[in-house]
């Protein structure tokens, strides 16, 4: 009989792909660098042919590498799907979940009203702050995990969703025509605010930051009253918004990523469970990938 593969080996290797470092990997699955090592030495032998290509400090996925982690990614869902439906015992208690606002006005009622339908015992805590205090929290042990977005992986994180970070103004004003461009931008700390404006200086244009928020509705509400432009996500457009073009003098962006940081004091099975509902509920990497 062919021996199957490893269900835990298959959740390393997706991590590994994801952050593009067997050291960030490890902090995601909580295992020792040597420990996913090893895992992925055995998973090579299992399927006799290598499934990285190495060069440096990076993991790049060899051609066969990147048919397995589709595969990968389908066996390990499934996987959780199906204990999750056997399970007699019903769950109970509390996960604590930290998600930016932006997200949270969008996203967050579809996937508490999922998680609420399949684990009505659970006690879901949300907590709504920017991505770089949500680390912070997760550090401090004051939640189980936590969505961020990003676009630099500097963090180990499980990204399961890619958008476009586009810049972006009142459709009804002409405010990006303003000769000292007036922003509406996140704190200091904000890497989109310090994207966009690393992008103008090159560019040599002229800004002001009028408006510094780490909310997503006060920024929001900035650009539609037609008193800044921004940069925001795909997924953050609002009706009234119009995207701005390199045709019009804006750069372009880097991709945003998005992804899920565990808590790696205490790993639970609720916050594995509401994972699984956040991931299949934004997920369009797996998405990208059948289509290709």
């Amino acid at each position: 009989m062919t021996a199957l593969l490893d269900i835990d080996q298959l959740r390393a290797f997706i991590a590994i792909a994801e952050t593009g470092s067997f050291t960030k990997a490890a902090e995601v699955v909580n295992k020792t660098q040597s420990a996913v090592s090893m895992q992925m030495k055995r998973l090579e032998e299992r399927l006799d042919r290598p499934i990285f290509a190495r060069n440096g400090r990076a993991s790049k996925l060899t051609e066969d590498g990147q048919r397995l982690l589709d595969y990968a990614r389908r066996i390990v869902k499934l996987n959780i799907e199906t204990i999750t439906a056997f399970s007699d015992a019903e769950l109970s208690g509390r996960v604590r979940l930290g998600v930016p606002d932006d997200y949270a006005d969008r996203y967050l009622p579809e996937i508490m009203a999922r998680f609420s339908r399949a684990y009505p015992g659970v006690e879901l805590t949300v907590i709504c702050e920017p991505s770089v205090d949500l680390l912070e929290r997760i550090d401090a042990n004051e939640i189980d995990l936590a969505i961020v977005t990003n676009c630099e992986t500097k963090r180990a994180s499980e990204t399961f969703r890619r958008e476009r970070l586009l810049w972006v103004t009142s459709s009804r004003h002409s405010t990006h025509t303003e000769e000292r461009l007036p922003l509406a931008l996140g704190r200091p700390t904000c890497s989109w605010r310090r994207i966009a404006i690393e992008r103008l200086e090159t560019t040599g244009r002229a800004y002001r930051v009028l408006y510094s928020s780490s909310n997503a509705g006060a920024v929001a509400a900035a650009v539609l009253a037609g008193l800044a432009v921004s940069v925001l996500a795909e997924s953050g457009l609002r009706p009234g918004m119009r995207v701005l073009t390199a045709t019009e003098g804006f750069p372009e962006l880097p991709a945003c990523r998005v992804g899920l940081v565990r808590n790696a004091h205490e790993g639970s099975t609720l916050a594995d469970a509401l994972a699984e509902h956040i991931v299949s509920s934004l997920d369009n990497l797996s998405e990208a990938q059948a289509a290709e």
